[in-house]
């Protein structure tokens, strides 16, 4: 009987524990607002990136500046400037993807340098290369106008809410003059209060 008793009990556990550890994977709409916590995240990396492109392309300034031509830009990875640990190379990815979607401007990525020039080395330096056929060195066009920006935040915290702000300022400098062409903002303003209990 306790043997009988003892063998029953392992196999409901056993069943148990396999139910338990089930996992159910689905998709999610990856443009939906994103409440996991107060941190910065999808939501606010699409809101930040869609509101920095809509302003920049809407422009009148970048609209003469890009009247007869693509001027050439370069975007520098965006500056955290908050107390959390934010991929903003995921932020200036968005950015660039998008202006350069735009049709209004053409792209050097200075992220790629060091590739690039292993590549022209070994074209130029290999010897396995048909040399009438290797790309030649110092042929590359500057940029005209390079893309930058930060991202800061302030945090105030009381024992029954969290408040964090968040702000996202981005400009467009012409190389040439160091003059600034375009500059905007977007902020984001995000709380957590306790739960109340009994309402």
């Amino acid at each position: 009987m306790k043997k009988t008793l003892f063998i029953a009990s392992a196999i409901s556990i056993a069943l148990l524990g396999g139910c338990s550890s089930k996992q159910v994977v689905s998709y999610g709409d990856a443009t939906a607002v994103e409440t996991t916590d107060i941190n910065f995240g999808s939501t606010d990396l699409q809101k930040a990136a869609n509101e920095m492109t809509e302003s920049l392309t809407a422009s009148p300034i970048i609209g003469s500046l890009t009247e007869n031509k693509r001027p050439v830009v370069f975007v520098e990875r965006i500056k955290n400037k908050t107390s959390e640990h934010i991929d903003t190379e995921s932020i200036t990815d968005s950015i660039s993807t998008k202006v350069l979607q735009s049709g209004k401007f053409r792209f050097v990525d200075m992220s790629r340098v060091e590739a690039v020039k292993k590549q022209l080395q070994f074209q130029q330096e290999g010897g396995m290369v048909d040399p009438s056929k290797a790309i030649q060195f110092g042929k590359q066009i500057g940029a005209e106008y390079m893309l930058y920006g930060n991202l800061s935040s302030i945090v105030k915290t009381n024992k029954d809410k969290k408040d964090v702000y968040y702000k996202f300022t981005m400009r467009l400098m012409d190389l040439e003059s160091g003059i600034i062409e375009w500059a905007d903002e977007t902020e984001i303003r995000k709380t957590r209060e306790k739960a109340k209990v009994g309402w």
